[in-house]
């Protein structure tokens, strides 16, 4: 004997499996802890702070505080290519303030939140952007 699909079922969990509520404040919750994360950041770097808030700015700064040219913020938006720009500037980011590679890779990108804290809140000094010591705050190459 044929049943019929239950149909009826199905629609029903179908129309009840998003709910849009947690990844809103889940979004809110991620936003809030990127801009504390990042705040301190920027300011040690002689950044505006309040740059965490906007978000293609906050990474405009990044990679100026990375030592590279704004313009990298666009490769940020092509896929894949993401991935090692983002790499790229975690280094940088971690040069910058006199960290290795290995603190720049798990986190300045891998865990990004963590090491952003542990940067702006812990002992970490701005160097200079990129890691740059010879070069004064306006760019200019120091004579020696």
């Amino acid at each position: 004997m044929l049943t019929s699909f239950p149909l009826d079922d199905l629609i029903t969990t179908q129309a009840t499996a998003y709910d849009p509520v947690p990844s809103l404040f889940g979004g809110i919750i991620g936003y809030v802890l990127v801009v504390l994360a990042l705040w301190p950041v920027f300011t040690k770097a002689g950044k505006p702070g309040w740059g965490a808030l906007i978000p293609i700015y906050n990474t405009y700064l990044l990679v100026k505080i990375a030592g590279y040219h704004g313009a990298l913020v666009i490769l940020y938006f092509i896929p894949l290519v993401n991935i090692v720009v983002a790499i790229i500037v975690a280094l940088g980011v971690g040069r910058a303030f006199g960290r290795s590679a290995v603190f720049s890779i798990l986190l300045l990108w891998l865990f990004a939140i963590i090491g952003y804290f542990i940067v702006g809140y812990g002992r970490s000094q701005y160097v200079g952007p990129g890691g740059r010591r010879d070069t004064y705050p306006g760019g200019a190459p120091a004579v020696a």
